[in-house]
């Protein structure tokens, strides 16, 4: 039963890590696109 506890916690951190990550990666290329977006405006 010990061993099937610590397998879930491992899992289950390694699952929020997971997500965390993909969050701030779509996050850092949302902030990317604005950025060029804005340059292209103002070079109308």
């Amino acid at each position: 039963m010990t061993r099937f506890v610590a397998l879930f916690l491992i899992a289950a951190t390694a699952l929020l890590m997971g997500c965390n990550t993909v969050a701030g990666a779509g996050e850092d290329i949302s902030k990317g696109g604005q950025a060029i977006h804005n340059s292209a405006e103002q070079a109308k």
